[in-house]
């Protein structure tokens, strides 16, 4: 029979049968299989993955008591499991998670046996920014703190490393918060949600599906914890309204901010950040600022709750409005943290932004190459093309997920030139451009042939930007894959 899993214990977990489901190639399913092996758990780990595919993954456990099901799935390793540890990407549905007795998750695994303050950010885009730069915040200002969850590191391998002074910052994709559904093991001290948009929608059937398991993040939040929201953002009404632990906004503006919060004296009944209001004095960009109620004694000392404080510079080093919207938001969750103002000024300051994310690998001849691989839906690509004055060259298509281009087709036309990558989205791109009269190359089926086309067209002082604005699938193995393909050919093509 399966333990009470709510009060299960890591000495538990010796002589249980446990089944993995999914090692993968990111790195989670080897921390998951190492952990349970080293914990003593009769351990299967299956992956409809082939030997060769896995090499590498099977070579990093090496020595481990574990038996691998490759290149297929057995019922009998699911329902003779006392516990199945499945991947994010498996869908709820599968008859093999129907047939296990008990479904948990790395993420959940780590949170039932972790005693660090958690910091979990989700949204549609952003996230992985926003998290980057919480745990970059946490470490500037002296704190030994972690990262992991779907920034691809199973914060199963750092668990051992963790303690009550440790912050631990997790990026929770929808698919991992539906597999925490119910389970009561998730409690931030801090949330942030960054900007929904519609995402997933071959796995969803409606956007209202999909929030669904966005509002996971907070279930179990109380009055001693903090839901961080974008106030511009057309869900966030909904967000502050449900959860139960207090709310804080971020948004464009202070007006925006404050949302009638603000007392006469200016003091706010609800955590603010905006960002400052463009003005000829602003000559670097929008500086952020926050404002705390009295009530909130996380902010230090008491006069610290009856100021305006500026907690983001003008100068960042991450390009893009949008990033800078980002920013703000970890800025302020750093600051309800607990977080002096002055520290996290410095760490946005020096923060360096995340591979794949509008990331700067390469600048020869005056042309600056970017690798935004994790550019996944149009509105990031449209986010991503008005983050550059210069002209823009853009290389952009992918595999469909069902997205919709019609909120933001107008907005690939303030790209000097565009460069198609084959695929069933690009062939719903191509009908809103036909229809736009706006130009392009291909639809090519090779990245090299993309990445010398925009070679041959690059002239000194211009952009080069992979944006994809779809999903990796048919020509990737997945998002990282091309994004770091593409840095290699790049770099091999220019020497």
């Amino acid at each position: 029979m399966p333990l009470p899993f709510r009060t299960l214990r890591r000495s538990d977990l010796r002589g249980l049968r446990v089944t993995v489901m999914g090692l993968g190639l990111h790195g989670g399913g080897i921390a998951t299989a190492r952990f349970l092996a080293m914990a003593g758990a009769e351990l299967t780990v299956t992956d409809m993955k082939g030997e060769e595919d896995l090499a590498d993954s099977v070579a990093a456990l090496e020595g481990l008591p574990i038996r691998f099901v490759l290149g297929r799935h057995d019922i009998e390793d699911f329902s003779s499991a006392d516990i199945v540890v499945k991947n994010p990407a498996v869908r709820p549905d599968s008859p093999y998670v129907l047939a296990a007795k008990a479904i948990e998750t790395d993420v959940s695994l780590f949170l039932r046996f972790c005693e660090s303050p958690i910091l979990a950010v989700t949204g549609s885009k952003g996230k992985s920014t926003v998290a980057t730069a919480l745990h970059h915040g946490l470490v500037v200002a002296g704190k030994k703190a972690f990262l992991g969850g779907n920034i691809t590191v199973s914060p199963l391998a750092f668990l051992d490393e963790t303690s009550p002074d440790s912050p631990v910052v997790l990026e929770l994709s929808s698919w991992q918060l539906a597999d925490m559904r119910g389970q009561g093991v998730l409690k931030p001290k801090i949330a942030v949600l960054t900007s929904i948009m519609p995402d997933h929608m071959n796995r969803y059937s409606s956007m209202e599906e999909y929030v669904a398991d966005k509002r996971l993040i907070y279930a179990d939040q109380d009055g001693d914890c903090y839901t961080v929201l974008n106030r511009d953002d057309l869900w966030s009404p909904l967000f502050a309204a449900e959860t139960k632990a207090r709310v804080a906004w971020y948004a464009e503006s202070r007006e925006s901010a404050r949302g009638g919060e603000e007392t006469q004296d200016g003091i706010a009944s609800e955590a603010l950040a905006w960002l400052e209001d463009r003005t000829e004095a602003v000559r670097r960009g929008r500086r952020g600022r926050c404002i705390l109620p009295r009530s909130d004694s996380s902010g230090g000392d008491d006069d610290s709750a009856t100021r305006i404080e500026d907690i983001l510079p003008e100068r960042l080093l991450v390009p893009g409005g949008h990033q800078r919207k980002n920013l703000l938001g970890a800025a302020l969750a750093l600051r309800l943290f607990g977080i002096e103002a002055g520290a996290i000024r410095e760490a946005m300051g020096s923060f360096t932004g995340v591979e794949h994310r509008l990331e700067p690998f390469v600048e020869k001849d005056g042309i600056v190459w970017y690798n935004d691989s994790a550019a996944t839906i149009p509105q990031a690509v449209a986010a991503a093309l008005e983050s550059f004055d210069d002209p823009l060259i853009l290389i952009t298509g992918g595999t469909d997920k069902n997205l919709d281009f019609e909120p933001v087709h107008g907005v690939y036309a303030r790209a000097k030139a565009i460069i198609l990558l084959a695929g069933t989205g690009t062939d719903k791109l191509i009908s809103w451009l036909d229809r736009d009269g706006t130009p392009y190359l291909g639809p090519f089926d090779d990245l090299e042939t993309a990445v010398r086309t925009a070679a041959a067209l690059a002239v000194e002082g211009d952009r080069v930007l992979l944006s994809p604005g779809c999903a990796s699938f048919g020509m990737f193995l997945h998002e990282f894959d091309r994004g770091r393909k593409f840095k290699e050919t790049v770099r091999r093509l220019l020497g």
